[in-house]
């Protein structure tokens, strides 16, 4: 069942922010609060990741420190096709054991192709690169990432592997909620690791130097892919998360993201919806001691709206009705949808707001004689007609 809301009902909103206009081929920026997205081209085509997959590799470290698999002080062999890969290295060897945290940084800050190699294969099922790259697709799946597929560990330009920039969306929030105890790592803006790499120390995320709250995730170019880049910044109380792929340069990139960054923290607040002044927040029930139910956001209801102008938000209720009691307060029971024009809808989950125990025989008898009371009515008003 759809019951349209009033949109006069909920508090009125600041009117459509500028559309904005980026350089990048494909690219999603993404308000962390409310998971609102706010700009979306090409989103969901898959296109070579470049170094950004080593973000998927990453995640799935994260998970071996967890569960016990890896601690950051456990040693690692270096393999022959480790050490063999070239572009943005450790420079590792394979008579060489490093420390886990060791790699992650150097995967973080220098990009390591070499150490990508190095996690993927301790974790792999049967000790191969190309074995770790089947776990994370199926993984990456598993999260909701259904436009990845995955060829190596660490992004080397191979057929087949590519990665959607909502998958990559997906997966950089998935990192800063679950693994908060490791994130900083993306923020680390020099790694020295054995005085092997000099050249190679440097953070090549452009923005964590700019002073905009930049604190992640990670760059990636390869020829075909162009330049891109997984960033979130923090600004007071509010985060945003974005990836942008397709750029020509370094330069550009770097244009491109402080761009995105200043438009998303500046053309967007976050306001608290006026939900309580919304009659129309209820759902039917059957064979209930009340006849209808309380619908109350699951969460507080706040929505990113553009800071200029004025435009009302919209809504619509969704649930499946009339409702069969007894029902608990709690319970999910449908859906409030918010609209705004050009910013995409919010989706908020609607749970019971109060108990309705199932009606007594009484009860009962009073809710079949009023139904068979209609139906009689409805039969005698066919007839009549």
């Amino acid at each position: 069942m759809l019951r349209p809301l009033i949109a006069a009902l909920l508090l009125a909103s600041p009117a459509l922010a500028q559309e904005f206009s980026t350089q990048a081929g494909s690219a999603v920026v993404v308000d962390h609060n409310t998971g609102q997205t706010l700009l979306s081209k090409n989103a969901d085509v898959p296109l070579p990741p470049a170094s950004m997959s080593k973000l998927m590799t990453l995640y799935m470290v994260f998970e071996a420190l967890e569960d016990g698999r890896l601690t950051l002080d456990t040693e690692l062999p270096v393999s022959a096709h480790a050490a063999q890969y070239g572009g943005s290295t450790m420079f590792l060897d394979p008579r060489d054991r490093v420390r886990v945290e060791d790699l992650i940084r150097g995967v973080v800050v220098l990009s390591g192709n070499d150490a990508t190699a190095v996690l993927a294969e301790a974790l792999s099922p049967d000790g191969t690169e190309d074995g770790f790259a089947q776990m994370m697709t199926e993984r990456a799946h598993e999260i909701g990432m259904g436009n990845s597929m995955f060829r190596n560990s660490n992004g080397w330009p191979a057929a087949g592997h590519v990665m959607s920039m909502n998958d990559l969306a997906i997966l950089a929030e998935k990192l800063i909620t679950d693994f908060p105890q490791y994130y900083p790592y993306f923020a680390e803006r020099e790694f020295a690791f054995d005085g092997r790499s000099p050249s190679n120390r440097f953070n090549r995320n452009p923005l964590l130097t700019l002073g905009i709250g930049a604190d992640g995730l990670k760059t990636g170019h390869t020829q075909e892919a162009g330049y891109g880049l997984v960033g979130s910044a923090v600004q007071g109380d509010r985060r945003v998360t974005f990836v942008i792929s397709g750029l020509e340069s370094p330069s550009q990139r770097a244009d491109e993201s402080e761009r995105i960054v200043n438009w998303a923290f500046r053309q967007f607040a976050e306001v608290d919806l006026a939900v309580d002044a919304i009659p129309a927040m209820t759902a039917d029930v059957f064979m209930g001691e009340a006849a209808t139910v309380p619908l109350v956001p699951e969460v507080g209801l706040t929505m990113l709206l553009p800071t200029s102008g004025r435009e009302a938000v919209s809504g619509e209720i969704a649930y499946d009705g009339p409702i069969e009691a007894p029902v608990e307060a709690g319970t999910r029971l449908g859906t409030l949808t918010l609209a705004h024009p050009g910013i995409e809808p919010m989706v908020v989950p609607l749970v019971a707001g109060a108990d309705v125990p199932r009606a007594g025989p009484l009860r009962r008898i009073q809710i079949a004689g009023g139904r068979v009371a209609g139906e009689v009515l409805g039969t005698a008003m066919e007839r009549f007609r």
